[in-house]
């Protein structure tokens, strides 16, 4: 619809899985499967409840008829049951049972939390693509000497491969920490309308056990180890500040990255992947702007924000439930997993085909290799009888002085002053020997194996 507000988030990055998680559809074909295993359940347990009115629930399981649904709701203003009216209309016979003994969070709370795991395991499966891709660089350049830095200033030599695995790094922690979300898991289950299960102690005959087993059937069912063992009427909205939480890791990890990628691009050391018929600028027909990495940047912000939504909820929630999280979690939760979702699709892409060009790369190297090489020269020089203070203090002259010869457009001529100086008793020759730069990577190359 051309004059209503859509997130671009469903228009222009989230993929489809994703955004079919947070559908209107998985939502509600999820209701029913959460109403039909605690029919089971109660049925399994002693109550009245006829496998007859099972299976009639379970054959319109994922036929929602949602225009009842939608007009029932105009009259009732109640989500939850406008769509048990709407599941008993198709199934008179399962009619009196559904919903027997719950409470709206039932499907709502149980619902959030199985469409949260799901999305974290596209999650997962996502990280361990964009790692495997960063793997296949850093081991391809695992040997190629490149200018490291610190505070954007040239500093000792690296490679870049050993560069990538700095990225990598951080996001096996982000893996580390999905993998933990995702190991404790669980329900909501059916708690009632504060938490203590009283209505279904009632239905149960004042039988605490069959309470209990009620909880741990549901789960199972629902393809979960346990419910939580205590709550309000709703999970701990805890557990959406958890989730958000490792969603806003990864986004740091991913802005991190991007923001690398730019400021190489700027270098033109390396790129993010360019479109054969990918235009750059509309004004600068020349410019390959990183809009890629840029996009990953931007979308990464958006989740280290919305990161505080959930957090800010958890603190002020009152007693066993209050209605003010629910208008900002039906946003703030599906925004940030559809942005990571799309994050992670971009990073995937540019880790894939990044274009690195080595000429470049060494010639920054080689420009400033020879103030990084001074130790080494000096060493040498003190082994062969000279000063030690003396020399450091002609070196330091020495690279002030070609410093200043660069910084006003000269070539770096350090070697050359050195060379001239009896002192050192080197030739140039055997200085440009020194700056090998492979030299001076030190364990780059066994630290990107590990």
């Amino acid at each position: 619809m051309k004059n209503t507000y859509v997130s671009p988030l469903s228009t222009r990055y989230a993929s489809g899985e994703m955004k079919y998680l947070f559908s209107q559809e998985k939502k509600f074909t999820t209701w029913r499967k959460l109403w039909i295993a605690l029919a089971e359940a109660e049925m399994e347990l002693g109550l009245p409840i006829t496998k007859e009115q099972i299976e009639e629930m379970k054959q319109f399981a994922e036929n929602i008829n949602y225009e009842t649904a939608e007009a029932q709701e105009k009259k009732v203003r109640h989500d939850v049951m406008s769509h048990v009216f709407a599941f008993g209309e198709q199934c008179p016979k399962a009619k009196p049972i559904i919903h027997l003994g719950a409470t709206s969070c039932y499907v709502g709370d149980n619902t959030d939390i199985i469409i949260m795991t799901e999305a974290l395991r596209i999650v997962e499966k996502k990280l361990a693509a964009v790692i495997a891709a960063l793997a296949r660089f850093a081991m391809q350049y695992k040997d190629m000497p490149t200018l490291g830095y610190t505070h954007f200033q040239a500093a000792q030599t690296t490679t870049v491969g050993k560069r990538a695995t700095l990225w990598i790094q951080d996001l096996l922690m982000d893996l580390e920490d999905v993998r933990y979300q995702l190991s404790k898991a669980r329900l909501l289950g059916s708690k009632g309308t504060t938490g203590t299960q009283a209505s279904f102690l009632e239905l149960f005959d004042g039988d605490h056990e069959k309470c209990k087993a009620l909880d741990k059937k549901i789960a199972e069912k629902m393809g979960f180890s346990a419910c939580f063992a205590v709550s309000g009427q709703t999970y701990t909205r805890k557990l959406d500040s958890q989730m958000l939480a490792v969603l806003s890791g990864i986004a740091q990890s991913a802005s991190k990255f991007a923001c690398d990628i730019r400021l190489l691009q700027h270098l033109k050391e390396i790129e993010e992947p360019f479109e054969k018929h990918q235009i750059g600028s509309s004004a600068m027909a020349y410019k390959r702007n990183p809009m890629r990495t840029e996009r990953i940047t931007a979308l990464a912000r958006y989740v280290i924000a919305d990161s505080l939504n959930p957090a800010m909820t958890a603190s002020v929630q009152w007693f066993e439930r209050t209605l003010d999280d629910s208008a900002n979690k039906r946003i703030a939760v599906p925004e940030a997993f559809l942005a990571v979702d799309a994050i992670l699709s971009l990073y995937e892409n540019v880790a894939g085909g990044m274009v690195v060009y080595p000429k470049v790369i060494e010639k920054h190297l080689m420009e400033e290799l020879p103030f990084m090489a001074t130790e080494n020269i000096m060493m040498d020089a003190v082994k062969r009888g000279g000063d030690r203070q003396e020399l450091h203090e002609k070196i330091r002259v020495y690279s002030m002085e070609a410093g200043r010869v660069v910084k006003q457009g000269g070539t770096n001529d350090l070697l050359e002053r050195i060379a001239d100086d009896s002192s050192f008793g080197v030739t140039l020759e055997q200085l440009r020997d020194i700056l090998r730069p492979e030299r001076y990577v030190g364990r780059a190359p066994e630290q990107t194996e590990v």
